[in-house]
């Protein structure tokens, strides 16, 4: 049986305030491509369809516009909910969308209960386990205590429980969203560990042929049969060297697996480039991301004035930009109560209004509403002391 893995999609989220609209539906259009020419058998979804949990209409229709085309195609398809999915909005109508061969998996209670499909080989089942959040799920599972290990754990005794009581010979494949102890992080996952430890062990997932990963947008293998797709685009600068793709997964009559990786469609590079203004705004070693996406980093050991605006007239898609001034030894890194010892108020301000604006020094009318300011404070903060206790 051939299944197309993937996750991660957080429709209607942008990169830096720059619309991902246009991205994320070439690479809906690409997976049904794919889902065509390569014979898929299913296709899964390890959550995070949608980026929060009330999405926009945008984002709401390209999922809509999806289903449809999957159904058309008559592949089964099973969605989990993630953690940035509203379980319940998501799961509206799967009863009925079910019936299409759209399988939305989002209620805890029905984590053994799988979706059912066949080969030549015999049965499959598919069971999609949604996004636990430990705090909800305890009392679902008879659990009096226990992080996001214990509650995964309770789920997959449920499966495996299931898997015991089918035909022998029936191979099992599940889809979690979780982060799975080895797994690589990426600086646009939203942290899950407000419900107790985060990570779960790979262990709970003993006894399946293939567990389907969502969480981390990183495509990583753990171990043959335990596998993350990763987003199918970059959420966030650290990404900038993950090659983002799907895993096109055969499983074998004997439940072994064999994967390899189809590239997704990329809207834009993206780089990271570290140095002076003006390297970065002559150097040709940086010539080759004048159309990427850019984060910057200046190491000017004062700010330069308007490096936004400079910065953009080469690289026009700089998205964002940071300082991180180089220092000699003969300058070293002072802490900030370091660099305003011994200053009075009024000092500290001045000095605040030349850092954010390099070259400019304070007007004298700025300077009177400062020294104003801080004199109001000074004297209402006297006639507070002398009232009486």
């Amino acid at each position: 049986m051939r299944l197309l893995h993937t996750s991660d999609w957080h429709l209607g989220r942008s990169f830096h305030r720059e619309s991902l609209h246009d991205a994320q539906r070439a690479f809906l259009d690409h997976l049904v491509a794919v889902v065509r020419s390569e014979g898929v058998d299913a296709v899964l979804v390890a959550g995070d369809v949608y980026d929060r949990a009330l999405p926009g209409l945008e984002a709401v229709a390209m999922f809509d516009d999806v289903l449809h085309r999957l159904a058309d195609l008559g592949v089964p398809t099973v969605f989990i909910s993630g953690n940035h999915d509203s379980a319940r909005r998501l799961g509206v109508g799967a009863g009925l969308i079910g019936r299409a061969g759209i399988h939305l998996r989002t209620d805890p209670d029905g984590c053994a209960e799988p979706v059912l499909l066949a080969d030549g080989h015999g049965p499959v089942a598919v069971y999609g386990l949604p996004y636990l959040e430990p705090t909800l799920v305890r009392e679902r599972f008879g659990l009096a205590k226990g992080g996001h290990a214990a509650v995964l754990g309770a789920a997959m005794e449920r499966v495996r429980a299931d898997l015991a009581a089918r035909p022998a010979g029936t191979r099992a494949v599940v889809l979690a969203h979780a982060f799975v102890t080895g797994g690589a992080p990426s600086d646009s996952e939203r942290d899950i560990a407000v419900g107790g430890v985060a990570s779960v062990p790979a262990s709970v997932f003993d006894g399946v042929h293939y567990a389907a990963l969502g969480h981390l947008h990183g495509c990583q293998t753990l171990a043959p049969h335990l596998r993350y797709s990763g987003s199918p685009l970059a959420y966030s600068f650290s990404e900038a060297n993950q090659r983002k793709t799907m895993w096109l997964v055969d499983l074998a009559a004997d439940g072994s697996v064999t994967a390899e990786r189809v590239p997704c469609p990329e809207p834009r590079r993206l780089a990271t480039l570290r140095g002076t203004l003006d390297e970065l705004l002559t150097d040709e070693r940086y010539a080759e991301h004048e159309q990427s996406w850019v984060q910057a980093t200046l190491t000017d050991a004062a700010r330069p004035s308007e490096p936004m605006e400079k910065l953009r007239r080469r690289f026009p898609h700089t998205l964002q930009l940071l300082f991180d001034p180089e220092r000699g030894d003969a300058e070293p890194s002072l802490s900030y109560a370091a660099r305003v010892s011994g200053r009075g108020d009024l000092e500290v301000a001045e000095g605040f209004l030349r850092h954010v604006r390099p070259g400019a020094e304070p007007a004298p009318d700025e300077l009177g509403w400062l020294r104003e300011g801080f004199e109001r404070v000074r004297e209402t903060t006297d006639r507070k002391a002398d009232l009486p206790r």
